[in-house]
């Protein structure tokens, strides 16, 4: 499916769970940065499950990595909920990819290409594992690096993405430093998902369409949109 006959938010489309209300290559990359604190500590469970689409129940290992902090299951429910659940040919970017359970999750609800990328060698080597194990070479993408320092990468190669993943560490106010800057990869109604430890207020050029919290978790649902862009005073 091409991205024009996506159904926007908010729109009730085949497939679509009416409770929704508002709308590669598996290539190991570079090294990375260590994982900074704010995202649950080692120790913790390593291995969380997909829990939907076609590849519901399949394991994905979480790597003894500081910080590490996988979504909840909880909160990937709702997500997808939101969604509509079927994300069949959409283009997915999940920007801080961690354990990749949200690129995934995308993946096995039919999105037509993932790309993840991840600054830790260690949660690089499992996502690679992962989409292996999955055979999901030809649509899933990883790469390794700093976000920031692989954006003009991914502008010169013309990846533009209908819905964007972004779950960063904590504590560093990177959901309002990356969104502005992520905007020339997204198409003008693209959707995204911001995981943060506070309420996250939307800048200009994009709307809230929904936002909850489960424990220290805020999460919001945003659709880029131009003609949100504040007006000149």
């Amino acid at each position: 499916m091409s991205r024009s006959t996506r159904t926007k938010a908010g729109e009730a489309g085949p497939g679509r769970n009416a409770a929704a209300g508002a709308r590669s290559s598996g290539r190991a990359a570079a090294p990375g940065r260590a994982v900074t604190p704010g995202r649950a500590a080692p120790g913790a469970a390593h291995r969380v499950r997909i829990i939907g689409g076609d590849w519901k129940r399949t394991p994905l290992d979480v790597p003894d990595v500081p910080g590490l902090r996988p979504t909840p299951d909880r909160v990937r429910e709702t997500l997808f909920n939101w969604l509509g659940q079927r994300l069949d040919g959409w283009r997915c970017l999940d920007a801080f990819a961690g354990t990749g359970a949200l690129g995934f999750e995308a993946a096995s609800r039919g999105a037509a290409r993932v790309v993840m990328i991840e600054n830790d060698r260690r949660a690089q080597a499992a996502i690679a594992r992962s989409i292996e194990r999955l055979g999901a070479g030809d649509r899933m993408r990883l790469l390794g690096g700093d976000l920031f320092e692989l954006l003009p990468r991914l502008q010169t190669e013309g990846e533009q993405f209908d819905l964007l993943l972004l779950d960063p560490p904590f504590g560093q106010g990177l959901p309002a430093a990356a969104l502005p800057r992520l905007v020339p990869l997204l198409v003008p109604d693209a959707l995204i998902y911001v995981e943060a430890e506070a309420p996250f207020s939307p800048p200009a050029g994009f709307l809230m369409l929904r936002a909850d919290r489960a424990g220290q978790v805020h999460y919001h649902l945003l659709r880029r949109d131009d003609s949100a862009e504040q007006e000149p005073t």
